[in-house]
């Protein structure tokens, strides 16, 4: 991994060289919600609207293209951008980087932006600091951080990076940390705004955040 001083307003210049339709943005909502009695996790309501929308809004401004990996409820999923299911050779539910691979078959050029359904709150500078962050090292991946703890799903990807990741995902690994080191990749802080990274993961956790 690479570890270069972090310095957000270098990164925001960096990213300011890449016009944003060279950016998508994708929004991973396609797993089974095992963590809320199997709900589709990216429809639940969450402060009067369902999670999906809450990340939509504020990624789309981010971005040049709206991308949503989901493997039901599609049609709904289609108000928010177009919608890519995984890659039936794999088996079903394989997992978030199942979704970053359709992502980016979809997306062949620039960069994709990833991001979970039940991320709410991301910072509205994610994509440019993140993409910032990455060409500045000369990483292929650039994922968010915050407080030592590693935001493994926020991450931006280079486009090249899929057929790397489709022979990892063919070997049959899943882990998402193990594919990002392997691909090169460059933790990116947010220490300046933690709270961006609230994870909705439990039904606890919807009823302790809905204030």
């Amino acid at each position: 991994m690479a570890e270069p001083v972090p310095d957000p307003d270098a990164d925001l210049r960096a990213a300011a060289a890449i016009a944003r339709g060279h950016v998508a943005g994708l929004i991973l909502a396609g797993g089974q919600g095992q963590r809320v009695n199997a709900a589709d996790k990216g429809l639940l309501a969450w402060r009067g609207e369902p999670l999906v929308s809450h990340v939509a809004r504020r990624l789309a401004p981010q971005v040049g293209r709206l991308i949503v990996s989901a493997n039901r409820n599609q049609d709904t999923y289609a108000h928010y951008g177009e919608v890519v299911g995984d890659d039936a050779a794999l088996g079903a539910w394989q997992g978030p980087l199942a979704g970053v691979a359709a992502g980016l078959a979809a997306w062949r050029e620039g960069w994709l932006v990833c991001v979970p359904c039940d991320t709410p709150l991301i910072p509205d500078t994610l994509a440019a600091r993140l993409i910032g962050a990455a060409a500045r090292a000369g990483c292929r991946v650039g994922v968010a951080s915050s407080l030592g703890r590693r935001h493994a799903v926020c991450m931006a990807v280079r486009a090249e990076a899929l057929d790397g990741l489709r022979a990892y995902l063919a070997g049959g690994d899943r882990k998402v940390a193990l594919w990002q080191e392997q691909a090169g990749c460059v933790e990116v802080p947010f220490d300046d705004q933690p709270a961006a990274f609230l994870n909705l993961n439990t039904a606890e956790d919807f009823a302790f955040a809905q204030s």
